[in-house]
């Protein structure tokens, strides 16, 4: 979207609102960078997507407080004693936006689905566990496990449950292409009212959620799909957006606005360079280092988002409780030069490498229409240890069919992954025989599965999180990405919605604790 949005989403407003007392000032516009991957749980790894999924649209079983404790939402439950078998009680007061209550019946439908390898539901693994899903009765679900929990599993926090009689029998692999992706039908406090394909989707609070669960102040919720900074920016102080995320070098700029302040929260989510390990130069573990060791990450996060990260060694962050120390991999132009030297790659008179008649070039590949800052210093700092870096940008939908095609047909990415309490993420990008939307390309580490198998096995909090902090040391050493930095999510908001604070748990997990201030 390179135009300016000045008046365009005043005209939104008029144009998709059915119903005239749905006035401005209890609408709350939010800006996305990319279209929302998909509005259906079972496919998406977008963080914005699956905010609106869990906060807006649907409901989960259970959610997380801010202090990551697990608590009711959809269900309260119960383990057996052997904690091998969670029994959900649902809420008999929740409805489906199209009248028809929910039940255990979907979350049968739901799990089982998320189970599916033809659905090929991102966290996969999360599920893999659960051996057996019944509806003991109409409100009532038993989860079994084929080993006792250590704790409560995460995915039940994450996965929201979806309207099992949308689907009627629709076969797993056809999921994906259901109409219901664009015509949603959720429970949540929020009601799907219009999609349009990269411009906007747009909510109106649910006139049948329980107020118990916390029923918003704002009525209508509308996400607009805004790419261009400067655009993004301009709207956001004309007024026209509310939330917006900005560049770091605006943050200033919004703060002295007297219409807008900033939010500065953390985010599990890791930038990295992600190589194709399936092709040269990318299997040799000196190579990946030698590209590791010729990037200045802290120059990175210093120049290009103005100190709103932290340096990046893993894809765990320093504010997890499963954080682990690893070997540093510092800057060192020097030694990465001979490093490669020491692979067969020989610098050419043009100053690109070569083995034999293969040159040195990376095709990388990133979401983006404008400029891009990052890559291009990625490409300065690696063209002085003779790496050519060809950047090929990519809208969100095409970069992902890439990234996540079987043939995964690209030399390298550059990629936010998003992280999640269980650490599934890392599990499905690295582990061997694990395939999925997210696998890993070409990783293979006999002793790194066996430490994953080691925390899905282990019978307490303890040994798991210390099989995963061995099993992210054994990564470090291998270098499979180069990790940039952990970032900080950085929006600007306007003064007119009060009570809006973020933590780990995404943008929009109290959005129904926001209010409008009517003096604007």
């Amino acid at each position: 979207m390179h135009r300016l949005v000045v008046g365009f989403l005043v005209i939104l407003l008029v144009s998709c609102t059915d119903a005239p007392s749905v006035r401005r000032d209890t609408t709350v516009v939010y800006a996305s960078g990319a279209d929302l991957q998909s509005i259906n749980p079972l496919l998406t790894v977008h963080p914005l997507a699956k905010a609106v999924q869990k906060h807006v649209l649907f409901l989960t079983l259970a959610t997380y407080d801010s202090l990551f404790r697990p608590l009711p939402r959809l269900a309260d439950w119960t383990w057996n004693e052997s904690a091998t078998a969670l029994t959900f009680s649902l809420r008999s007061d929740v409805y489906w936006h199209d009248g028809v209550q929910t039940t255990a019946s979907d979350v049968v439908w739901t799990l089982g689905m998320a189970k599916q390898p033809t659905v090929a539901y991102p966290r996969a693994r999360d599920v893999s566990g659960i051996v057996e899903i019944g509806a003991l009765d109409s409100l009532t679900v038993m989860v079994t496990f084929r080993r006792p929990m250590p704790a409560f599993p995460d995915v039940f926090t994450d996965l929201p449950i979806l309207p099992a009689h949308r689907f009627g029998s629709v076969p797993p692999d056809s999921v994906r292409s259901h109409q219901f992706n664009r015509t949603p039908v959720g429970n949540g406090p929020f009601e799907f009212v219009e999609y349009r394909p990269n411009d906007r989707w747009v909510f109106e609070r649910s006139a049948i959620f329980p107020v118990e669960l916390g029923l918003p102040e704002i009525e209508r919720f509308v996400i607009t799909v805004v790419d261009e900074p400067a655009t993004k920016l301009a709207a956001l102080t004309s007024g026209e957006l509310d939330f917006a995320g900005i560049s770091p070098a605006h943050a200033s700029f919004v703060r002295a606005n007297g219409s807008l302040y900033t939010i500065d929260y953390p985010v599990q989510f890791a930038h990295a360079l992600v190589w194709n390990l399936r092709r040269q130069p990318f299997e040799d573990v000196r190579v990946r280092r030698a590209l590791t060791m010729a990037i200045d990450r802290q120059l990175i996060i210093d120049a290009y988002v103005y100190g709103y990260g932290t340096l990046a060694d893993g894809p765990v962050p320093p504010e997890h409780p499963w954080y682990t120390d690893v070997p540093e991999i510092p800057c060192d132009v020097g030694q990465a030069s001979l490093l490669l030297d020491e692979s067969g790659w020989v610098m050419g008179e043009d100053g690109i490498r070569s083995k034999g008649s293969e040159r040195l070039i990376v095709d990388l590949l990133t979401v983006g229409s404008g400029d891009l800052p990052l890559e291009q210093m990625v490409q300065a700092q690696l063209r002085e240890v003779g790496v050519e870096i060809n950047i090929h940008q990519h809208e969100l939908t095409s970069f992902l069919a890439i990234a996540q095609a079987e043939d995964r047909d690209f030399d390298a990415l550059v990629i936010g992954i998003p992280g999640d309490l269980s650490l599934s993420h890392v599990a499905a990008m690295f582990a061997g025989g694990n395939p999925g939307p997210l696998a890993y390309p070409g990783y293979s580490n006999d002793r790194f599965d066996e430490l994953i198998e080691e925390a899905d096995q282990a019978d307490s909090e303890t040994k798991r999180r210390d099989a995963w902090q061995a099993a992210l040391r054994v990564l470090a050493e291998d270098v499979p990405t180069t990790w940039l930095y952990h970032a900080r999510g950085l929006q600007g908001a306007s003064r007119r919605i009060t009570n809006a604070a973020v933590d780990f748990r995404g943008e929009l997990a109290g959005i129904s604790r926001w209010r409008i201030r009517r003096d604007n």
